[in-house]
């Protein structure tokens, strides 16, 4: 490996802290200075080309911000520490973010793919309490490569070159994933509000997110379909679950279930296979499902018990629809500013489309069997989409610190 002079970044880049204006003056903002924050920089594949939200003159002054030139790079200094974007304009960012103009004799994209390979060192760095972020002084202090900017642009222009060929690949991938979710979203969609018999007549439910349903279903509140479970551990012992819109209820990983002693999960909440699980606090993003297995859960989650009427494969289907999670959010009382929280009262006042059990059966069968060879093909595209970005990064790493030669890789 070769071994690059190095100085410190205070001495290469001019690093400065953003600003934000006083939020509630009207005079600060949609203005034509552009105003970056994580958030802009999170969403930008490599460059940034306009802001979500922008500034006024007086609110620029107002703030004591800087503007930044074209072509430096702005690094997140908040958790996530280290994203990365290189502005193609003017901008001024906020405190969320650092600023770093180059020099004439340092090439951004140079030091923009070098700062990419040292995003897990920058979050270790980061120190806090309330909220973790990175020290400008620390920053600054952080020792960079110096080299001469003709081998910074060579080394730049080829992983340009090489980068955008993985990236091309990258981005097919990932709409073959959307392709994928959005047709099995469509099949469950289909079968648990309409059945999977395309010959049955329908009927108006009288309920506005239901459509119209098969004229032999029921419609039923929740109440009368499901009980409320609230036993607690007393021990602290068991499967530890949790539940997102992506698995349902699934166990939580080893290392996540190694985190939690058993002394701190005395009074979890327990949950049988069958019930289902509702994290009230997400469930507006479909945070819930059914259990595959008994455990524990955390015990701000609701739990609740199926009646017979109602199968928990059925029901795990339709609360992870997407129509269903907009019914969730019409019922959900806001308990502070952008904070949704899901009560018993509100699922109790939900309406449900309630086929006959064996059909109910016929259709979770009928979801398994048409989903399944979709499921295998997401995850063998998600693999590689891995491999493809563990590819990307490897390339990056090994040219920027010198250990590929770059005339023997062309």
């Amino acid at each position: 490996m070769k071994s690059w002079p190095s100085k410190q970044l205070r001495f290469l880049f001019s690093v400065s802290s953003g600003a934000t204006p006083a939020s509630g003056n009207p005079d600060f903002w949609n203005g034509k200075i552009n105003w970056a924050t994580p958030n802009d920089v999170a969403k930008s594949a490599k460059t940034l080309t306009e802001t979500r939200r922008r500034i006024t003159e007086a609110g620029f002054e107002s703030c004591g911000a800087r503007l930044a030139p074209p072509s430096t790079i702005i690094l997140t200094r908040r958790a996530p520490i280290g994203q990365l974007a290189i502005s193609e304009q003017e901008l001024s960012c906020s405190q969320g973010c650092f600023l770093l103009e180059p020099p004439s004799d340092a090439d951004s994209e140079f030091y923009f793919f070098w700062l990419s390979t040292q995003k897990n060192y920058l979050q270790a760095l980061g120190r806090g309490t309330t909220f973790v972020e990175l020290s400008t002084d620390t920053l600054r202090s952080l020792q960079v490569p110096c080299i001469p900017l003709a081998k910074q642009k060579a080394i730049s222009d080829y992983l340009n070159r090489e980068t955008a060929d993985i990236d091309v690949l990258i981005s097919a991938k990932q709409h073959l994933l959307n392709f994928q979710a959005e047709k099995r979203s469509a099949i469950v969609d289909e079968a648990v509000m309409r059945g999977i018999n395309p010959a049955a007549p329908l009927r108006p439910s009288g309920i506005e997110w239901l459509g119209d349903i098969p004229a032999h279903w029921e419609v039923e509140r929740s109440r009368w379909l499901f009980t409320v479970r609230d036993n607690r551990s007393e021990t602290g012992e068991g499967k530890l679950l949790t539940v997102s819109p992506l698995t349902g209820v699934a166990l939580r990983s080893a290392k996540d279930a190694h985190m939690f002693r058993t002394e701190r999960t005395v009074g979890y909440k327990l949950c049988f296979a069958g019930d289902l699980v509702i994290n009230p606090l997400l469930a507006w993003k479909g945070v819930m499902g059914t259990a595959r297995i008994g455990g524990i859960v955390n015990p701000t989650y609701n739990v609740y018990i199926p009646r017979p009427r109602i199968l928990p494969g059925f029901a795990d289907k339709l609360v992870r629809t997407p129509v269903f999670a907009k019914e969730v959010a019409r019922y959900s009382k806001e308990v502070w500013s952008s904070r949704l929280r899901f009560c018993p009262e509100g699922f109790y006042k939900i309406y449900w489309p309630v086929p006959p059990l064996a059909e109910q059966r016929e259709i979770v069968e009928y979801i398994e069997s048409e989903t399944a060879a979709i499921d295998r093909l997401s995850e063998a595209t998600e693999n590689s989409v891995a491999l493809l970005t563990e590819r990307r990064a490897a390339l990056i790493s090994e040219t920027i610190t010198g250990q590929t030669d770059i005339k023997e890789a062309a």
